[in-house]
């Protein structure tokens, strides 16, 4: 019992863990819609996005998350403008964004000689080092996301089926996807910073994923999502405690197991209902037809 409990004694494993569980929170909400429409490179897009305004801000000495919201605005922005230009398919527009940030990110970056270590910090995150402002400023992304989630459930949930019956519903459809990619981008921005841009995409999908064959209702994937990546939280801190190993990749990590434990569940289950429901049945008996009856 000691080897569960140790670890969490100490105050900044404590600190990680409530915040693990608020950017599970946060990346329930986001990430079923993500998963439920297929925008899972578009959420990698996003995160990487980032880097540009990131990295202004820490050469100016100003704070990185204000550059994180003005980079993910601006993909936000792109976004939805390229996705209404008729000859160019979303992915296209989706990846050249995604080129052109990471590239000006990238030339930011190697114009100071001092940047690797907070280059590091953008792409890993440090889970361990949360402090308690981290934990409000968290709290207050969670309250606004599920704000947003509320409000827009309908048209979200309409937009993730067809987009023609959300325009018939009178539901506005680009209105709903622009404001469902600030959703995600709040998520992504909110997060960045605790797991890391290359590790976020770990609890933004896989929890939801993982929760899909097993819940009804897009509610009832994001309580699961959410209840996952608490899970894959507390057994990521515990294994790296122990182990010695990056606390926010263990934790990512973790939930991507926790993907492929949950669907090769689900397939389990399928056989076996599917093999129960034949020997229900029982044998199926062709008719043969005789000479008499032709």
């Amino acid at each position: 019992m000691e080897w569960l409990t140790a670890p969490f004694e100490v105050a900044f494993v404590q600190r990680a863990l409530w915040a693990g569980v608020l950017v599970s929170a946060i990346c329930a909400l986001a990430g079923t819609w993500v998963v439920l429409r297929g925008m899972a490179f578009l959420g990698d897009a996003m995160s990487h996005g980032l880097l540009p305004g990131v990295a202004i801000a820490a050469l100016l000495g100003g704070n990185p998350l204000v550059g994180a919201v003005v980079s993910a605005a601006v993909m936000t922005a792109g976004v939805t403008a390229l996705g209404r230009t008729p000859r160019l398919s979303q992915d296209t527009g989706i990846g050249l964004l995604f080129v052109g940030m990471l590239s000006l990110g990238v030339i930011i970056v190697s114009r100071s000689q001092s940047f690797a270590v907070d280059l590091t910090g953008f792409l890993f995150g440090d889970v361990l080092a949360v402090r308690e402002s981290d934990l409000l400023l968290l709290a207050v992304a969670l309250l606004l996301a599920l704000v947003v989630s509320v409000l827009g459930h309908r048209a979200f949930l309409a937009l993730a089926f067809d987009d023609r019956k959300a325009e018939t519903l009178g539901l506005r459809p680009r209105v709903a996807h622009a404001v469902l990619l600030g959703l995600l981008a709040l998520a992504i921005v909110a997060t960045f910073h605790i797991v890391g841009t290359l590790l976020v995409l770990g609890l933004l999908i896989a929890p939801p994923a993982a929760a899909l064959p097993w819940a009804r209702g897009v509610s009832g994937v994001m309580a699961l999502a959410a209840l996952l990546g608490a899970t894959s939280t507390f057994g990521g801190l515990l294994l790296s405690w122990h182990l010695s190993t990056a606390a926010g990749a263990t934790v990512s990590a973790l939930a991507v197991s926790l993907f492929f434990l949950s669907h090769l569940a689900s397939a389990i289950r399928h056989r076996r209902r599917t093999h129960l429901s034949r020997s229900a049945a029982g044998p199926v008996h062709i008719p043969t037809t005789r000479p008499n009856d032709i």
